[in-house]
């Protein structure tokens, strides 16, 4: 599959007894996910047809075309949601999707190549890099300003200041 998906939902579990469904969202606007309307599973099959939402306490509540049933929608319970990445609105001036920034070169502010971008995650505490260097395993990078100070996504490129590096200022 060519196309690049992005993760916007995943699915909670059953609200009452008609089918609803529980989307925790990973939109900024819980209920742009009923925009989106086709939802894809992460290998770009087919997910959930959203046909009405209203929001709720963490996300949305949303009835799909394939759910009829609360046990039909508790057996989704866990299931990712996505959209093509080209369906998403241009983010901001320094605003990036995480998804923009996988693969992109790893450098000091001297231009040594420390690796590449492998994930970018968010376990609770904020935003991380993962980098994978050419050699050996990897290691995560806090996504702050003083840490990530530039990231250029036309140049393919961002400037990491290593903890220990900033630590020793």
């Amino acid at each position: 599959m060519s196309e690049r998906l992005i993760l916007v939902a995943r699915v909670g579990g059953a609200v009452g007894v008609r089918g609803e469904v529980r989307l925790s969202t990973f939109t900024e606007d819980p209920l742009s996910v009923a925009a989106y309307r086709d939802l894809r599973r992460e290998d770009g099959s087919p997910g959930l047809t959203i046909t009405s939402a209203r929001i709720a306490k963490g996300g949305a509540v949303v009835r799909a075309k394939e759910v009829a049933t609360r046990d039909q929608a508790e057996a989704l319970r866990g299931l990712q949601l996505y959209v093509p990445r080209d369906l998403l609105p241009p983010p901001d001036e320094d605003e990036f999707y995480a998804a923009d920034m996988v693969g992109l070169r790893v450098e000091t502010q001297a231009g040594e190549l420390l690796g590449l971008v492998k994930s970018v995650q968010d376990f609770g505490a904020g935003d991380l890099v993962e980098v994978q260097p050419t050699h050996g395993a990897s290691w995560w990078l806090p996504f702050t300003r003083e840490a990530v100070p530039v990231v250029s996504l036309a140049e393919g490129r961002l400037i990491c200041v290593r903890p220990t590096e900033a630590d020793e200022e």
